[in-house]
């Protein structure tokens, strides 16, 4: 199936267990792919048969920046639920990365990834 990747989306946001994650912002990051049949939109050339990258920016920049969630996870699932639920894809994955996470070490992120389908 055709797909629409929209990589590197960054936010802040207050996700984590940790009481210092929810005071702070810190940023996240977020890689998704939307699975659609782009036929009609190749043939047409036009955007009412696919999906607009701005409106599912905002959405994702919405969940991220004005909720908060324990888990990475769940902000995952909350994004794929709402992208399935407003707009044409099939089904959709969603990476949330976590770059400051609280971990002593070096790390480059912690990060969940999920499919869903309609």
């Amino acid at each position: 199936m055709d797909h629409i990747i929209a990589k590197g989306l960054k936010f802040f946001g207050y996700h984590g267990v940790q009481p210092r994650e929810k005071e702070r912002a810190q940023p996240f990051v977020v890689d998704l792919n939307l699975y659609l049949d782009l036929e009609k939109a190749i043939r047409e050339d036009d955007i009412k048969y696919t999906v607009d990258y701005a409106q599912v920016f905002n959405l994702v920049k919405d969940i991220v920046e004005k909720k908060s969630f324990n888990l990475i996870e769940a902000l995952a699932g909350h994004i794929a639920a709402a992208i399935l639920d407003r707009f044409p894809a099939q089904a959709v994955e969603v990476t949330v990365y976590k770059p400051e996470a609280p971990v002593e070490g070096e790390f480059a992120y912690f990060a969940a990834r999920l499919r869903r389908e309609k």
